[in-house]
C-alpha cells in the first residue's frame, strides 16, 4: 500500500513536470495534436502505477519520448503553414453578415443547436447580429458584431457607420499567404506599395492583416527569432 502510494506521487510529479516543459495550455484551448499527447501521457504514466512491478523508469521513458516529439512537432509548426494546416486544421468563417454557411457547416458535421450554443457561449443570442462568426481550430467560436451592435457603437453617438470588416492574415512571421491575399482582393502592387512605404520586406514583417475596408496593421518581425 504505501509504495503504491510513494508510486502514484512520483508519477503525478513527473507528468506535471513534463506537461509543464511542453507549456499546454488548458483543455479547452489544446490543438487536436496536444489533446492527443496530452491523453497518451496520461495513459502511459498510469501504467507504473497499475503494475507495481513495473519499474517507474519504464513508464517515464515513453512519457519522454511524447514530451520529445510535441517538442519538435511544435517547433516544426511554428515554422511551417503547411504543417500547422495539417496537424491543426485552418479556422472556418461560418457566419458571414448575419447568414450561416450551411453547406460549410455541414461539411464540418455542426449541428444548428452546436452553433447556437457556442453562439450563446459568446454572449450572442440573434446571428443576425452577426458580421462575422469562426470556428476556431481548437472548437471555439471568436465572434465579431455588426458595427451597430458592437458595445459604446458609433451609432450611440449619432457617428456615420463603417461595415464591419474582419482583419485577414496576409504574412505571418514573414510568410506570404496567397490564399489569404487574394481573399482580401489586395493586388501585389498594393501590397508592395504598404511594404515599401514601411522601407520592409515580406521577410522583415512578423504580422500583416488587411480588413476588407482597406485598413492594414503591420507588426514588424524581431530579428532575434
Amino acid at each position: 500500500m504505501t509504495q503504491t502510494f510513494l508510486r502514484t506521487i512520483l508519477v503525478y510529479v513527473f507528468v506535471i513536470f513534463s506537461i509543464r516543459i511542453m507549456g499546454k495550455r488548458q483543455i479547452g484551448d489544446m490543438q487536436p495534436g496536444e489533446l492527443v499527447i496530452t491523453i497518451l501521457i496520461s495513459d502511459l504514466a498510469a501504467a507504473p502505477i497499475v503494475d507495481p512491478d513495473m519499474p517507474i523508469i519504464i513508464g517515464a521513458i515513453p512519457v519522454l519520448t511524447l514530451v520529445v516529439l510535441e517538442f519538435v512537432i511544435s517547433k516544426i509548426v511554428l515554422k511551417s503553414i503547411f504543417v500547422r494546416r495539417l496537424m491543426n486544421g485552418h479556422s472556418a468563417i461560418i457566419i458571414r453578415d448575419g447568414k450561416i454557411e450551411q453547406q460549410l457547416l455541414k461539411k464540418l458535421r455542426i449541428s444548428v443547436d452546436d452553433l447556437m450554443e457556442l453562439l450563446r457561449g459568446e454572449n450572442v443570442f440573434d446571428i443576425s447580429d452577426v458580421a462575422y462568426g469562426i470556428l476556431e481550430t481548437n472548437g471555439s467560436m471568436s465572434v465579431m458584431l455588426k458595427s451597430k451592435q458592437q458595445n459604446a457603437t458609433k451609432g450611440d453617438v449619432g457617428a456615420s457607420l463603417q461595415h464591419a470588416a474582419l482583419p485577414i492574415p496576409v504574412i505571418t512571421d514573414g510568410v506570404l499567404r496567397k490564399e489569404e491575399l487574394e481573399f482580401t482582393h489586395l493586388t501585389n502592387e498594393k501590397l508592395n506599395s504598404i511594404l515599401e512605404k514601411e522601407k520592409l520586406k515580406i521577410d522583415d514583417v512578423f504580422l500583416l492583416t488587411v480588413d476588407q475596408n482597406g485598413e492594414t496593421a503591420l507588426v514588424k518581425r524581431d530579428k532575434k527569432r
